[in-house]
């Protein structure tokens, strides 16, 4: 997804937006999260509460519903949502648009557009990307699953698997082989599927982490779609998924950086109020070091990310960007992990209970340094992009 050239952004216009969000964080989300983990989901409704506040749409074109904004705004966003909600299962699956129609965005028609995006935006319907299989994830040039041209249909069977929001999407912007002879990458193309098509089954898979947002086995058996919902030219979807990587890694970064300022702060009001030997935990000079080790992690990383997200606003995302990108969200979650860890112990004997914050993200971390491409892959690309 590409922002808006000259989005009207005033520094005024982004302090009330993350005020909004950080309401709705701590009043929406936040004191719900354990009931929705131990149901293995969240309200629908809650779609229709964020689409109400224009969270779904931003850094989306205004003539299909949405708020053009900046990376900085959207980065911003994401952080504060993650902060002061707690939760990544709520995020992956309230936000699963963001990677589901980026491809619409870049290569669908005015029609394809008009069809999926407004709904999605209202909150209406759900949108999920579908690209993983069970042989492979990132290896996207060997994924099996065909699409074979019948009349004005494709015929799609095969497999995907880890799909966030696959239980409960409307539409899923799909990676499909359409030259069944090919084997590389250059016979792959995209296809937004509608989810009511018959011939689409779907399993729901249990998690270490993310417990309220639905992840999906999902099996396509001969199911046929209309051929005008390919998106851009037949051959050409590598091209667009590994352009979507780009902004989903840039995305799950500052949700990490968001979700490291939340054990952070759990960690200090932790300490801050418990008392050991008749004194405040804090005032332990272990204790205090180990929240500069985590201040200095996050503050790190908060240059990171401004400094990418900067970059990707002034047009600046060629190779090294890209690798950027990559080394970014690797630096982003092993942050997160590192205060996800420190906060445990901190909290001691809490921190292992089920309800507190940096028990559940301390469960979370490992799926966004794997999601969106694990960190030993992330390193090989950014090599490649630096001609390494």
């Amino acid at each position: 997804m590409n922002a808006d050239p000259t989005p009207n952004f005033t520094p005024e216009d982004r302090r009330a937006l993350l005020d909004t969000v950080q309401r709705f964080a701590t009043q929406a989300i936040a004191p719900h999260v354990n009931a929705w983990d131990e149901a293995g989901e969240f309200p629908r409704v809650l779609y229709t509460q964020a689409a109400g506040l224009g969270l779904l749409g931003l850094g989306y074109p205004e003539a299909l519903g949405g708020t053009p904004a900046p990376w900085s705004v959207r980065n911003a966003m994401s952080q504060t949502l993650a902060r002061h909600g707690g939760s990544g299962g709520v995020m992956a699956s309230l936000f699963s648009h963001n990677i589901g129609l980026p491809p619409v965005l870049a290569h669908g028609t005015a029609e394809q557009q008009a069809e999926i995006v407004p709904p999605v935006l209202r909150g209406e319907q759900i949108a999920a990307l579908g690209i993983t299989e069970p042989g492979g994830g990132s290896d996207v040039a060997s994924l099996r699953t065909t699409a074979r041209l019948d009349g004005g249909d494709y015929v799609i069977d095969g497999e995907k698997v880890f799909i966030t929001s696959g239980m409960r999407c409307d539409w899923i912007t799909l990676a499909v082989r359409t030259d069944l002879q090919s084997k590389g990458a250059s016979g792959l193309s995209m296809i937004a599927v509608p989810c009511d098509a018959k011939g689409l089954s779907r399993t729901p898979l249990q998690k270490m982490g993310w417990l309220c947002s639905d992840t999906a086995h999902l099996r396509f058996d001969g199911l046929r779609v209309p051929a005008r919902y390919r998106l851009g030219e037949e051959g050409a979807g590598f091209r667009m998924v590994m352009s979507n990587f780009n902004g989903e890694r840039l995305a799950l970064a500052a949700m990490a950086l968001g979700f490291a300022e939340a054990c952070y702060d759990e960690a200090l009001a932790w300490a801050r109020q418990r008392q050991t030997f008749g004194a405040p935990l804090i005032e332990r000079q272990v204790i205090r070091h180990k929240l500069m080790d985590m201040q200095m992690r996050i503050a790190s990383t908060q240059a990171w990310v401004d400094a990418v997200g900067a970059r990707a606003d002034a047009g600046d995302q060629g190779s090294e960007w890209v690798a950027q990108v990559c080394l970014l969200k690797n630096h982003s979650t092993q942050t997160m992990q590192f205060c996800a860890d420190a906060a445990v112990q901190i909290l001691g004997g809490m921190g292992f209970m089920r309800g507190t914050v940096s028990e559940r993200l301390y469960r979370e971390v490992k799926v966004l340094m794997i999601g969106g491409g694990a960190e030993e892959i992330m390193k090989e690309l950014a090599a490649r992009q630096l001609g390494i």
